[in-house]
């Protein structure tokens, strides 16, 4: 059985759900509802709201906060001080509770750079890559490179991580990849040959 460490800096509220080998790190909060999978990393200050659900081996980078509606799927990778949210149209007057929060769902395996911001409402596709200070405003597609405020796609990205080339073929490790369009309505996307 893998241990968890809590920070003695850290809060953990009442029922919430942190799987084996995940570490907290200092002055971080993760409020109850929260699930938290196995062999994540959360840094310093990293907030975890009510009800937010993260997967397996995450990595949470110091200054982020995970608001209710968000949710991480396994080895994604959020870097320091990159934001969501989760109201498109909020006022401390008229606050409208989870009810009305937008959810936002980030893919396997993706990484958001340090500083960018996800508006909510909006998925991030498995392998994407949000670049630092990108500024996502739509939908992003599987393997999409995204850059600038708002994002746009400037390339694609293979499975490790690295830009791949005009070919589509990623100069690490070699995999190569196609972009198909599989109808006027589908999504296109970066998918492996």
């Amino acid at each position: 059985m893998g241990k968890i460490y809590i920070h003695p800096t850290s809060i953990v509220d009442e029922d919430v759900e942190i799987g084996e080998d995940t570490k907290i790190w200092h002055f971080s909060h993760i409020q109850s509802g929260a699930k938290i999978g196995n062999n994540c990393s959360f840094g310093q200050n990293v907030n975890i709201s009510n009800n937010v659900r993260i997967g397996n081996g995450v990595r949470v980078q110091n200054n982020v906060s995970l608001y209710e509606g968000v949710e991480l799927e396994d080895y994604v990778f959020c870097g320091p001080s990159m934001v969501f949210t989760n109201d498109l149209t909020p006022r401390a007057r008229y606050p409208k509770g989870h009810e009305g929060y937008k959810k936002t769902i980030v893919r396997h395996d993706a990484t958001l750079g340090a500083n960018c911001t996800i508006v909510c409402g909006h998925e991030i596709g498995e392998y994407a890559t949000i670049a630092a200070g990108a500024v996502v405003t739509k939908n992003v597609e599987p393997h999409a490179l995204m850059a600038g405020v708002p994002a746009k796609r400037i390339g694609w990205v293979c499975k490790c991580g690295q830009v791949l080339n005009e070919d589509m073929i990623c100069p690490d490790c070699g995999k190569s990849y196609e972009c198909l369009k599989h109808s006027v309505t589908a999504r296109g996307g970066a998918v492996l040959k």
